[in-house]
């Protein structure tokens, strides 16, 4: 390679870099949480993906677990994310929490790129959307638990009694929604399909919905069940058959509902966000609540920032770590 050309290719890197950098919002440092006296060594992990994008909500996250756990030391976080941003990321997550306790883990969105079939919302097409169908590998095979949370969500409870729940025979556990109407998640190709609807007449219970951004997993059995195989599977049939509209989630229906080991609905209050079109404000369902999720396309941040916020935002307000720009400048 000549070395004019070397040099300005290694400027574009650098240049692109600094970019890539300013890009990421600033964030105020949280304040340390410390354990209880009552703590034992118990870790708890927890895999949340990590973007620019949705950076600002991940961050709010992340300070409501810690805030709310009695032995927030205790924890693990593994973010996953992309190469191209994991050192800017790393210096946020290091600044804002200087005592957490996290990995980075860089996922290949190759992996995916040719799997992904457009659905009914952008933002469902991105690869990292796709990074909780690969834990198992991206997370180190000493990691036998982990609890997987969607970066639009805030805990108002303390962890651990998440993390301790039995999952008995089962893959996977979280709140399941058997009121939803089930068919609506998948194409009317598919229902017509014996082959493709079959897959549900032998399940151990009745397929019902249930919502992936939070989800109790036992990597062990997960390996050993070759679970990431059977959701690549699904979504190579998808590339040829049209069979659902819904990004990541009917992989997981299709493989686990069903086959759920029931969370309480308290663990996710999902639909904050509204629904994927419109995004419009909803309300809290009934009963208690220890996690508030804003599935749907209405996010709390940018309806704060629009100055357009619905009600239930104000609950995910005081988590907020942005470093908003003064109103009045001092200079």
């Amino acid at each position: 390679m000549p070395p004019t050309f070397h040099l300005l290719t290694t400027t574009l890197i650098l240049l692109l870099h600094l970019i890539f950098a300013a890009e990421l919002p600033e964030f105020q440092e949280a304040q340390a949480f410390r354990n209880g006296k009552e703590c034992n060594d118990t870790r708890i992990h927890i895999a949340m993906t990590l973007d620019a994008t949705y950076l600002r909500g991940s961050i709010a996250g992340v300070f409501s677990v810690v805030q709310h756990a009695t032995c927030p030391e205790n924890i693990i976080f593994h973010f996953l994310t992309t190469h191209r941003l994991s050192s800017s990321l790393r210096r946020t997550i290091t600044t804002t929490f200087p005592y957490l306790n996290f990995h980075l883990h860089h996922f290949h969105t190759d992996l995916v790129r040719n799997k992904i079939s457009t659905s009914i919302r952008r933002a469902l097409d991105q690869p990292l959307n796709y990074a909780r169908i690969y834990l198992s590998h991206l997370l180190p095979t000493t990691v036998h638990r982990v609890i997987y949370f969607d970066s639009d969500l805030i805990v108002v409870d303390d962890v651990v009694k998440l993390w301790e729940i039995n999952l008995n025979s089962h893959v996977l556990g979280a709140p399941e929604y058997c009121h939803a109407n089930f068919t609506h998640y998948f194409t009317p190709k598919f229902w017509s399909t014996p082959y493709f609807s079959g897959v549900f007449n032998h399940r151990a219970a009745e397929p019902c919905y249930f919502n992936t951004g939070v989800m109790v997993i036992d990597l062990m059995k997960w390996r050993r069940y070759k679970i990431t195989e059977k959701l690549e599977k699904w979504m190579e049939i998808q590339k040829k058959h049209r069979i659902y509209e819904l990004g990541s989630l009917p992989p997981f229906l299709l493989v686990f509902a069903g086959d759920v080991e029931g969370v309480e609905h308290r663990w996710n209050q999902h639909g904050l966000g509204g629904d994927n079109v419109e995004g419009l404000c909803r309300n809290l369902h009934p009963g208690p609540v220890s996690l508030l999720h804003w599935s749907g396309k209405g996010k709390p941040w940018l309806r704060l920032n629009s100055m357009r916020p619905c009600p239930l935002d104000q609950l995910w307000a005081p988590y907020d770590l942005f470093k908003h720009a003064p109103l009045i400048s001092d200079t």
